[in-house]
């Protein structure tokens, strides 16, 4: 951790300074957040409650960060989880799979107002979800997020190497969708 955020840290476990360190830490990260979200569950309403969900939890646990990691990389780590559990349970109370929800996912996306790509965004889209849910997690965070190995391998807590693999056969999977369709 820099100094500037083992201060803010500090701040946000001093009761007497929480309040106004988490506004701060909302300025920061709110959007960055969000769109880790997004990039996972694909709807903005849906990213909006998770990412309320997120910060509700980063609030009710900050006490316990023990700064072994980077505040970010923690709190990455907490929204990717909300977002993947948000979409687990939403597949659960529909009783479909987690991969016919993704499907139903990316077929709604073209209709959410939200959603401002193209045709060739869509593609993409769909490419994505056709991956296994790792591979999703590693190319949304490389390729949209345009995170670093290091600090992926921090929020997901897998080598480097391992992570360089997952991104090399993900884009080769999306290649080949993209070719095929």
């Amino acid at each position: 951790m820099n100094a500037s955020e083992e201060k803010l840290v500090s701040r946000l476990q001093d009761p007497e300074s929480r309040n106004a360190a988490f506004r701060e830490l909302l300025e920061l990260y709110q959007e960055r957040l969000y769109w880790q979200c997004r990039n996972i569950v694909k709807n903005h309403e849906d990213a909006d409650d998770v990412l309320q969900n997120t910060f509700i939890k980063i609030f009710r646990n900050i006490d316990k960060f023990k700064g072994e990691s980077q505040l970010f990389s923690w709190m990455y780590r907490i929204a990717t989880n909300e977002a993947i559990t948000y979409l687990n349970n939403r597949a659960k109370k529909q009783q479909i799979s987690s991969e016919e929800l993704q499907q139903q996912i990316i077929d709604n996306l073209q209709n959410d107002v939200f959603f401002e790509g193209d045709e060739i965004q869509l593609k993409l889209q769909k490419a994505i979800a056709t991956l296994p849910e790792k591979q999703q997690q590693v190319f949304n965070m490389k390729y949209f997020q345009e995170l670093k190995y290091k600090e992926i391998s921090d929020i997901l807590g897998t080598s480097e190497g391992a992570l360089k693999a997952s991104y090399h056969h993900a884009t080769k999977k999306i290649e080949d969708f993209l070719k095929q369709t």
